[in-house]
């Protein structure tokens, strides 16, 4: 299953939500034998608040894990940003999708082109063309890798971290369309989240 937090365009305090729901998330599922691995972190603009966070999780019992977290969650805080604001409700919204209903990756679909590497490693690594980029032609998604010495080696990165991002993007267009519909049904959703949490401070 693939799941995305978002603060839904909200403050930075709701982007402090979705780091704190993030590491709950991971603790949670760790517990219960759930590996959940992070595949993209979108960072706003104050230390340790994400605008997004996007992870895919495999393990039993899956559906009981992503019930009890999809859809609203209401974090009940102090803003660490603004002492005496009166405001204490944040809310962020958690999306899942069956990785089923993406693309299937298709390396086929993926062209590869070596290039020279550019940057550190003296003139034996810019006299042969060990660096290696991917293009997904369906997505026109590229990635780059010039890790290593060995194109081959490149070749076998450029390909993970393509089908890495097409993951990403793929649940970003989903979750366009779920945020969509959160905007849309805003004060519903928020009159009925399906978690709450208090803390002293976020």
């Amino acid at each position: 299953m693939m799941i995305q937090i978002t603060s839904g365009k909200g403050p930075a305090e709701c982007c402090r939500v979705v780091a704190c729901v993030q590491s709950l998330m991971m603790k949670q599922a760790k517990q219960q034998g759930i590996e959940l691995q992070v595949l993209e972190n979108k960072p706003a603009e104050l230390n340790r608040t994400l605008l997004s966070a996007t992870m895919m999780a495999t393990g039993n019992s899956l559906d009981t894990f992503i019930a009890e977290w999809a859809g609203t969650i209401q974090w009940i805080a102090q803003s660490p940003y603004r002492r005496y604001h009166k405001r204490k409700n944040w809310f962020v919204g958690v999306a899942a999708f069956n990785i089923q209903d993406l693309i299937a990756w298709n390396p086929k679909d993926v062209k590869l082109e070596t290039c020279r590497s550019s940057g550190p490693g003296g003139q034996n690594v810019n006299k042969v063309e060990t660096a290696v980029r991917g293009t997904h032609l369906p997505s026109g998604i590229q990635v780059m890798a010039m890790d290593t010495r060995s194109q081959f080696e490149n070749k076998k990165l450029c390909m993970a971290r393509l089908e890495a991002k097409l993951l990403v993007w793929q649940t970003e267009q989903l979750m366009e369309k779920q945020h969509s519909q959160w905007q849309e049904h805003n004060a519903l959703e928020r009159g009925n989240p399906v978690k709450t949490i208090k803390a002293d401070l976020l």
